[in-house]
């Protein structure tokens, strides 16, 4: 039981913590931002496979046993689905995650509400969107993380090399998912080396990483491992981008981080 005194330090220090943290503020070992593409290039079938990829993995036994075998045995988890500059939706508010309990209640909230569509990709509003939900959420985390999953690259919105730097600045940690496939869609093929785009041009921050689903199917598996991973590493490491996990692809392949915007530009011309 707390002492009168160590539970008055204990409020000091919330209240001095990094991030302005308000004393009713709930201290966790993460604030995971779950930032979900689900623009015109992902189909119906795509999009469900992602929504039942990240609810499996969410009530996951391996990935519950990380959460409470953290410093404090709890995580905030919020879940988003983007799309357009203009087109990003909270689906799942701010929850405490501390068990296989507390896991149920979010993916049951989750089930619930339908999948949102957009058409266009633009992930530097994901990113843009996602940052101020850190504020005023009624949770402190040790670290505070935006994970992005998509199948393309930027093409609306600002740069995201921008976006993502501002977000880094903040203390801000991007890690992604990009799903590498050559499934034909609405608009074309995925562009190739979706993986060394995220390396590039995407992730950033303390401990910084990425691993990449190799098409749909493997959605949720790829989504358990980049979950472990994010819980498991409760200390910022001192390199970024630690562990990789992407396709053989040589550096010359790397996409520019304007790819996806001279992609567009191409096609709006071709048009004429």
């Amino acid at each position: 039981m707390l002492t009168m005194s160590r539970f008055a330090a204990l409020l000091l220090a919330l209240a001095l913590a990094p991030g302005g943290a308000r004393a009713t503020d709930l201290p966790v070992d993460l604030e995971l931002v779950l930032a979900v593409d689900v623009s015109g290039s992902i189909d119906e079938e795509e999009a469900q496979l992602q929504r039942q990829g990240y609810m499996a993995a969410i009530v996951d036994r391996d990935v519950v046993a990380a959460i409470r075998s953290g410093v404090l045995g709890r995580i905030a988890l919020t879940y988003v689905e983007w799309s357009n500059a203009e087109m990003q939706t909270t689906v799942v508010g701010w929850r405490m995650i501390d068990g296989e309990a507390t896991a149920r209640e979010f993916i049951a909230a989750l089930s619930a509400v339908p999948v949102a569509r957009g058409r266009f990709t633009s992930i530097s509003g994901a990113i843009d969107y996602s940052v101020p939900l850190f504020e005023n959420n009624d949770f402190e985390g040790t670290r505070r993380v935006i994970d992005i999953s998509g199948d393309g690259a930027n093409n609306r919105g600002r740069s995201v090399t921008e976006a993502r730097d501002e977000a880094v600045a903040r203390g801000i940690t991007i890690n992604g998912l990009p799903i590498v496939n050559d499934r034909p869609n609405f608009f074309g093929r995925p562009m190739p080396h979706l993986d060394l785009y995220y390396r590039d041009c995407v992730i950033g921050g303390p401990g910084a990483m990425y691993v990449i689903a190799k098409d749909f199917p493997d959605f949720a598996e790829a989504v358990r491992r980049k979950l472990l991973l994010e819980i498991a590493n409760l200390s910022p490491a001192p390199e970024p981008v630690q562990p990789r996990i992407h396709l053989a692809a040589g550096e010359s392949d790397a996409p520019g981080c304007d790819a996806g915007e001279r992609e567009w530009r191409g096609r709006f011309r071709n048009q004429f």
